[in-house]
């Protein structure tokens, strides 16, 4: 009876089965389904909740998907305490931070980053991205107005489409 390698292979497969679900859940987050990159976070997590990668990823897609921010957050904040060298934790921490509406803990995170790393592209990046907004189209009536808000996503698509570059 060797029942110690069937444990060691039922363990090896849950390994493997983690990180395939871990991967594609990435990939499906950068293809922008972050609905269901959540689910298959989320099973990666269940298999090993002190791995990083699947603490920050997951906390990545529960901001995109749920705008459950401060679960997000938490989520990824754990993560760049677990392994503070990775700089797409900090990465993923200042995009929730920054999806959540609050521009100034993302810029203060991605500083951090920045003093941490040197100057990094990615960090660069992500800086310049949360830092810059324009200015609203019809001043006069604020920034969260729906007005704005619409118009400001129609200008946003409409750049985009004419390849204009610093949106």
């Amino acid at each position: 009876m060797n029942l110690g390698v069937a444990k060691e292979t039922a363990t090896g497969t849950a390994e493997l089965d983690a990180m395939a679900e871990f991967r594609e859940g990435v990939k499906l987050l950068r293809n922008e389904y972050p609905q269901q990159a959540m689910v298959r976070l989320r099973r990666a997590f269940e298999c090993d909740k002190h791995n990083p990668y699947y603490l920050s990823f997951l906390g990545l897609s529960i901001a995109r998907a749920q705008q459950l921010w401060e679960q997000a957050a938490e989520l990824c904040e754990m993560a760049v305490q677990l392994k503070p060298a990775e700089i797409q934790f900090h990465l993923n921490v200042g995009e929730v931070y920054a999806l959540a509406g609050r521009r100034e803990k993302a810029l203060d995170k991605l500083d951090d980053a920045l003093e941490l790393f040197g100057e990094d592209a990615r960090l660069r990046q992500a800086h310049s991205k949360v830092e810059k907004r324009r200015n609203p189209l019809v001043p006069f009536i604020g920034r969260e107005h729906f007005v704005n808000r619409e118009l400001g996503r129609l200008r946003h698509r409409t750049l985009k489409r004419l390849g204009i570059s610093g949106i």
